[in-house]
């Protein structure tokens, strides 16, 4: 060539990867123009009319509360959602996905309190529905935002047409569900201790309550015995409690016959108002001498005290007289639920006020009533938290009027230091002191809550159904029939539902679907299928307002108006809600089907929306309405702490989406271990950044080199080993991902595949084949071979992360076919099974070993600057392994190695070749290349200028060049 040819810019020559896709994602501004897009284009619709006909799947939405922007764990709940959806979409399904919102209760009310009360205004002067108008209005306005948030997040659904608790037909359906557990027998109005907030005023359900340590006041009181045998004639039981306000509700005191009791007498006493010397009391044995201790006294004992001696016992109440009451006596009652771990072995027992109290109390009523102990159970606290004249000398009339166990502040009131007084002035206080403990608190206000006798609706969850069944044999029965992810979910919801107490559905608020039915004056529910349906449909046209509009009772109850039925006005629980929604989205939508396939929740779930729906689902339908449940953990800072905004350790999905895109939320999710608590914060936030980096980068270069594919097949048969072996690859992976996809193990997905791209692809396939992408003439069947399995590697990768990335892949898809309407509108590629070969893998796998020593060897040599890179060298390779040798065979190893030669050497290496201690057999010795550079590929070869026509290149790039016609 002449001296103008040897500076030919030998770039201009090569197929060198050419794409418009960015190596910056630059996905906060990128992200919302292709949610623009995909509503511009109607996408939802698309994806609906493209899988008509097919099989549906049905991930039934848990409704989120609207009352508030998104949170983190809001998006790692949606984020799993959408790829579970999209991965079934994409494998053959219709996977139509209807987001949801709950929208009654107490949250959305607390809300517009709030604002009354800035205003200045109360809330009962306002006309109900008006007050419901406002919460309702309210609820529209969140769910506006929360739809957009969850759009930016990539959340494919049915956005214009979500299902809300709160929509005219739901509320008719919500009644509607009521109404056949009531035709059913199964709701009933009773009188039990429940969960009951004094700061909203209303019967809270455990899945509302969470706990929190508080210190209380502690108290071990006497209770002198009345009646029993002659040789506990004068002694006292001793019971603790660190509810001091319960004891004027006590009507009983528990003991175990598992344990051993003595009789014991204070023999010195160091203290202004307990026990004693002489006093004679009763004590489990192994926990008498701590009781002693907190009393600053010491014992005697006197004797053993058997199970029928105690059984036999009846004590008088500690409070005596006060106020003109308590005369009743106080028996004691054999108990499981007695421990002797702490205390004293005995409990103190308030029916108004503790389940497992209740129970025992109503288990023994008949014997109590044979005994001539009245079994009636009182009601000493009202719904305000003030003691009420069932719990004497500290009720209205007392003096310095009722005492108060929690203000509405949710501050303690002084109901426990006036019964603590009360008793140290009857010399029934053993003991006091103050405990850190963990108490219920309403997860809404954060206030303590109460345990409170008081008229409420029920569900029974032991009533025969009239085929064999209870609502809680047949809850057990659905769980058996259900698949839990993982599986101890299973455990975890059976032992909730083994013992659960009835199902408590009433409120006393004012925002939601109302118990509409109607009782006369001994509780019985009227029964008439007209008044039922007035009802029903007037919910369906005009909304639960009907019930409380003026003239309800009589529109409803017609010609009925004149008997003696009264309106309940109390509202349904909204767990009954939620657990409803399986009917007017699941059973009423023709694009849904019922059961669902999965219900996906958090782990908190399993007391609250698994729970319930599968409690309203049983009793009206007799089974769950999933066939599976899948349940995440919860969102945690970088240290593994609580997120709350005091700490400011929250991380928003809003800022990081502003900051680093939505693509890097979900690839937080899916490299996650959801199924345990997530850790979350700035450090891993990058981490994901970075990881998704590289994964991009090798997308990239995929684009770039495709822009020079012609799209040509090659059959497999010609393709050269490496091609095959990448496509036995994408056999493999192909199996993993569609299993684990039917897992719901997305980490596994995301990891393999992230792994394959990075170390299979960027450092292995597309390093060796780079040479002969860029460099090999247009007819080589290297080159060829190679952009065919490129192609293939792209499609399977970008659609087997389009659900885990769906921003990212669907620009890539796009930058690819500019003419495509949307990767998401794709199926996986149906991958050949003549692509799998067990035994190429096998043989490769050695090929791979004895290359990772070349790669160490050459490593330490551009470490030390003996090279400059893998091209300047052709190192010498000794293998002795003849079963490692043989794996050699017809390839060219220099070019699997990168290097411009190489030699292979069946004898010992010398003590200095480099050696890798997991590749016994194989060393290396290093050398440099021989020859001339060339100036096209920058190989080292003995041919460059063997072409007289091209002096500076080998003769494998003259060859090209002429080809192509330069």
């Amino acid at each position: 060539m002449t001296d103008t040819a040897e500076k030919f810019d030998y770039s201009k020559t090569l197929y060198l990867p050419e794409t418009d896709f960015p190596m910056r994602a630059g996905l906060p501004q990128k992200e919302p123009e292709i949610v623009a897009r995909w509503q511009q284009m109607g996408l939802y619709r698309k994806l609906r009319a493209s899988a008509a006909g097919r099989e549906k799947f049905v991930l039934h939405d848990g409704p989120p509360y609207a009352n508030g922007n998104i949170h983190i764990g809001h998006a790692l709940n949606k984020i799993l959602k959408d790829v579970i959806n999209r991965s079934f979409q994409m494998r053959g399904f219709d996977a139509n996905y209807v987001p949801g919102w709950d929208c009654h209760g107490l949250p959305i009310e607390w809300k517009i309190e709030e604002k009354y009360r800035e205003k200045g205004k109360n809330k009962d002067e306002v006309p109900i529905n008006e007050f419901r108008k406002e919460c309702r209005d309210f609820a529209a306005g969140w769910i506006k935002v929360q739809s957009e948030e969850f759009k930016r997040l990539g959340i494919e659904g049915d956005f214009d047409n979500p299902y809300t608790t709160m929509n005219f037909h739901a509320e008719s359906r919500i009644a509607g569900e009521l109404l056949k557990i009531a035709r059913s027998g199964q709701l009933y109005r009773g009188s039990k201790p429940v969960m009951w907030s004094v700061v909203e005023r209303t019967a809270l359900a455990e899945a509302e309550v969470e706990y929190a340590d508080v210190e209380s006041d502690m108290i071990w009181v006497k209770f002198p015995v009345a009646e029993g045998p002659a040789a506990l004639a004068g002694a006292f039981v001793v019971i603790w409690t660190t509810t001091p306000w319960t004891i004027p509700g006590n009507r009983a005191i528990a003991f175990s016959s598992r344990y051993s009791y003595g009789l014991f007498e204070v023999a010195t006493a160091e203290n202004d108002f307990g026990p004693q010397p002489g006093e004679k009391l009763i004590f489990a044995k192994r926990l008498a001498e701590e009781s002693a201790a907190k009393a600053k006294v010491t014992f005697n004992f006197v004797r053993d005290i058997k199970a029928d001696e105690l059984a036999a016992v009846t004590c008088a109440h500690p409070l005596h007289g006060l106020g003109g009451g308590y005369d009743f006596q106080v028996p004691l009652l054999d108990g499981e639920h007695v421990t002797d771990d702490a205390g004293t072995g005995f409990v103190h027992t308030a029916p108004s006020h503790g389940r497992e109290d209740f129970d025992a109390w109503m288990d023994n009523m008949r014997e109590l009533e044979a005994r001539g102990i009245s079994s009636t159970i009182p009601f000493p606290v009202d719904d305000a938290g003030f003691f009420t004249v069932d719990a004497p000398g500290f009720g209205p009339d007392a003096e310095g009027g009722a005492a108060r166990v929690i203000d509405d502040s949710g501050k303690k009131g002084d109901a426990n230091e006036r019964v603590i007084k009360a008793l140290i002035a009857r010399h029934a206080l053993f003991a006091r002191g103050r405990l850190k403990h963990s108490y219920p608190h309403s997860w809404r206000s954060k206030k303590p809550v109460i345990f409170r006798n008081t008229p409420q609706w029920f569900v029974y969850m032991d009533k025969e159904l009239g085929d064999g069944t209870t609502l809680r044999s047949r809850a057990l029965n659905a769980i058996d029939a259900t698949r839990f992810v993982p599986a101890a979910g299973q455990n975890r919801l059976r032992a909730m539902i083994e013992q659960r107490p009835d199902w408590v559905l009433s409120r006393q608020r004012a925002w939601g679907v109302p118990i509409c039915v109607f009782v006369d004056e001994q509780g019985q529910i009227l029964q008439d299928d007209e008044v039922n349906t007035r009802i029903l449909e007037a919910f369906e046209s005009e909304g639960a307002d009907a019930w409380f509009a003026e003239g309800a009772r009589e529109r409803f109850l017609a010609n009925k108006a004149n008997e003696p039925w009264k309106q309940v006005m109390d509202i349904l629980d909204v767990w009954f809600d939620s657990g409803s929604t399986h009917t007017f989205t699941l059973q009423d939508r023709p694009d849904l089907k019922w059961p669902a396939d999965l219900y996906l929740e958090g782990s908190d779930q399993h007391r609250g929306w698994f729970h319930s729906s599968l409690l309203e689902s049983a009793a009206t339908l007799g089974r769950a309405p999933y066939d599976a449940v899948l349940t995440h953990g919860f969102t945690m800072d970088e240290k593994g702490e609580k997120m709350s905004k005091s700490k400011g350790n929250v991380t928003a999905p809003q800022e990081v989406m502003k900051d680093a895109g939505a693509d890097i939320l979900r690839l937080w999710v899916m490299t996650s271990d959801y199924a345990d608590d997530l850790r979350v914060g700035k450090t891993i936030i990058q981490t994901n950044v970075d990881a998704y980096r590289k994964l991009r980068n090798t997308v990239r270069w995929m684009l770039g080199t495709l822009s020079h594919d012609k799209g040509e097949v090659i059959a497999l048969a010609d393709l050269p080993e490496l091609e095959r072996l990448m496509l036995h690859r994408l056999a493999e992976l192909d199996e993993l991902v569609r299993e684990n996809y039917d897992g719901f193990d997305f980490k596994k997905i995301a990891r393999a595949l992230i792994d394959f791209a990075n170390v299979e692809l960027s450092a292995f396939y597309f390093d060796i084949r780079k040479d002969a992408l860029y460099c090999d003439a247009p007819s080589s069947l290297r080159r060829r071979a190679a952009l065919h399995v490129i192609r293939n590697i792209f499609d399977c990768m970008v659609t087997w992360m389009a659900p885990m990335l769906p921003f990212t892949m669907e620009e890539a898809w796009l930058s690819r076919d500019p003419k495509a309407v949307s990767v998401h509108l794709e199926q996986f590629p149906a991958i050949p099974a003549e692509w799998k070969n067990e035994a190429l893998a096998g043989k490769w796998k050695k090929v791979r070993a004895i290359r990772s020593v070349v790669t160490g060897a050459l490593e330490i040599e551009r470490k030390d600057k003996r090279i400059g890179s893998s091209l300047e060298a052709a190192p010498v390779v000794h293998v002795t392994d003849s079963v490692l040798r043989a794996a050699l065979d017809g390839l060219d190893f220099s070019e699997i190695c990168i290097t411009s030669g190489i030699a292979v050497d069946v004898t010992e290496g010398p003590a200095d070749a480099f050696r890798l201690p997991e590749v016994p057999g194989v060393s290396v010795e290093p050398a440099l290349a021989e020859g001339t550079k060339c100036a096209r590929s920058w190989r080292i070869t003995k041919d460059v200028g063997s072409d007289p026509q091209y002096p500076d290149v080998s003769a494998r790039d003259a060859a090209a060049l002429r080809e192509l016609g330069l």
